[in-house]
């Protein structure tokens, strides 16, 4: 069987580098907001080219807190819209009404599966204050339209990196294009953690300085609370997993490269579209994502040959039981995203048997 990921596999390199730093961090005896979590914050805000990062506890609570210091800064108000892809993973749109705000859904691109910046003049309102940008499946969706409609209607760019770390597009990296940006490093992530965790980076202080209060109960100074905060700090744990993990973020991302250049190359059926391919840094292939109108056959032809499959995702946000409201709108290029993606196995853990296997499997359906 080849498993579509194997997180044990993937992370066994690295195990006793890994097993070292979970170490240091029980003998330090600080488990909260140490040198740890201090120091990746420092490598990864060098490692994006941004003034700050801010770790936190997961990637949905990056985003809600971007929003939410936002609010606190008097940028954004309840109320007020904010422009995100209607083909995303639900995360992205519970950040925006975890805070009062209006996520206005606009259609993707189906040559690349992210927000048409064509289509956000028509979408946007007296209310609209931001646009939330996702870098879905790894491929950067930011670009020089979708900047220039940000910069007349004077909206904030907000990115969601939860798949995206180490893209890098014209010498700047994921974190760094937008405003701010909300990364996630669960552990099937291209850089993941042991657990939850996730971070904020942006250029701007004063932003930073919310986050960083927000993510600890309010608080810039101990038992003093300038605001209602939450609890989402970066563990201390998770900060040294991530910090060996780092370091392999780039060969890794390269790897994925080169696996989906092979796929693309390689895998020659009709039935089957298959994502575009450059070879440039803008995609780190957290996810190789195809459409068949066969989808159940498909995926249970794979499975039956031994090849496991995901779908990412079965039903868009719009359909799903928590949005009923919006049941009823009509989104038709998402709904067709969904309803005939498949994920094959695409990750650094994997032999070039394997992946010649997959490249057969599919050549042969």
């Amino acid at each position: 069987m080849i498993p579509f990921l194997d997180l044990k596999k993937i992370n066994a390199p690295v195990r006793s580098e890994l097993l070292e730093a979970i170490a240091e961090v029980i003998d330090s005896g600080w488990y909260i907001l140490g040198k740890k979590v201090v120091t990746f914050e420092q490598e990864f805000a060098s490692y994006c080219g941004v003034k700050h990062v801010i770790g936190t506890g997961n990637g949905l609570e990056s985003l809600i807190l971007i929003i939410r210091a936002c609010k606190e800064l008097g940028i954004f108000d309840d109320g007020d819209e904010i422009i995100v892809p209607s083909n995303t993973y639900i995360a992205s749109i519970l950040a925006i009404t975890e805070n009062s705000l209006k996520p206005i859904l606009v259609e993707p691109n189906l040559d690349n599966y992210n927000l048409d910046a064509n289509l956000l003049e028509k979408n946007i309102s007296k209310k609209t204050k931001a646009i939330l940008t996702v870098h879905l499946y790894g491929q950067i969706s930011y670009s020089e339209k979708l900047q220039a409609v940000a910069d007349q209607y004077d909206l904030k760019i907000i990115e969601d990196c939860a798949q995206a770390a180490g893209a890098e597009m014209n010498g700047r990296k994921t974190g760094a294009l937008g405003n701010a940006a909300g990364f996630s490093f669960y552990p099937s992530k291209n850089l993941g953690a042991l657990g939850d965790a996730g971070a904020v980076t942006t250029d701007d202080d004063k932003l930073a300085a919310t986050v960083r209060a927000l993510r600890n109960y309010g608080s810039d100074k101990k038992y003093f609370n300038t605001f209602k905060g939450i609890n989402s700090r970066l563990d201390e744990l998770q900060a040294a997993v991530l910090l060996v993990k780092l370091k392999y973020l780039d060969s890794q991302n390269e790897k994925r490269r080169q696996i989906a250049k092979r796929y693309v190359t390689e895998i020659k059926n009709e039935k089957l579209a298959l994502p575009l391919f450059s070879d440039d840094k803008s995609h780190v292939w957290h996810l190789f994502v195809i459409r068949t109108d066969q989808r159940e056959e498909f995926a249970k032809y794979l499975l039956d040959q031994g090849i496991e499959t995901v779908i990412h995702y079965p039903l868009p946000p719009h359909q799903q039981q928590a949005f009923i409201e919006w049941n009823s709108l009509n989104y038709p290029i998402s709904e067709k995203i969904h309803q005939t993606v498949v994920s094959l196995p695409l990750n650094e853990g994997m032999t070039e048997g394997e992946i010649t296997r997959v490249i057969e499997v599919c050549n042969a359906y």
